[in-house]
């Protein structure tokens, strides 16, 4: 997957607001409405721009608690790890999941209406899994950053 300067800033901008028209990235990007619709379907296709999404506040839709939990699976098979990955895929209550290296096997983030909510959560979803050895939760006290930019590389 190539990009250049111009797809760069493209990326660099929709990355701050996805609902900006492509008049207005165009001419942010010094390029014609047109030109700029056609970089960024060709960004979408070529899996460079994976989702447009919106930043949902966890307290405004009634899931104020955070945890980031630490997962440890009882073996590293591939069968039990491509089994957990889909688990966590199929989870509401999971926002992000990472597959690590260290002393977890996973990472997770999870949002949950009370702490009563997160305790039923983690007896159907951890405790009634016998591949997992042990789960750490820490409560998330205060969202600092949120988002999904990332530093764009200027290809030239």
């Amino acid at each position: 997957m190539k990009y250049d300067r111009i797809d760069a800033r493209i990326l660099e901008i929709v990355q701050k607001n996805n609902r900006l028209t492509s008049e207005v990235i165009g001419e942010m990007a010094g390029i014609s409405a047109t030109a700029c619709q056609r970089r960024l379907k060709r960004l979408r296709l070529e899996g460079i721009i994976q989702a447009d999404v919106s930043i949902v506040s966890t307290k405004a839709v009634g899931r104020p608690i955070g945890m980031l939990v630490l997962v440890s699976l009882e073996r590293e098979r591939s069968d039990i790890i491509d089994r957990f990955k889909k688990a966590i895929k199929a989870s509401s209550e999971i926002v992000n999941g990472f597959y690590v290296t260290g002393d977890a096997d996973f990472v997770l983030y999870v949002t949950a209406r009370s702490m009563e909510d997160y305790e039923n959560f983690t007896r159907k979803f951890f405790y009634e899994n016998s591949d997992i050895k042990g789960v750490k939760t820490m409560v998330i006290m205060d969202r600092i950053k949120v988002g999904f930019s990332v530093p764009i590389v200027d290809p030239s």
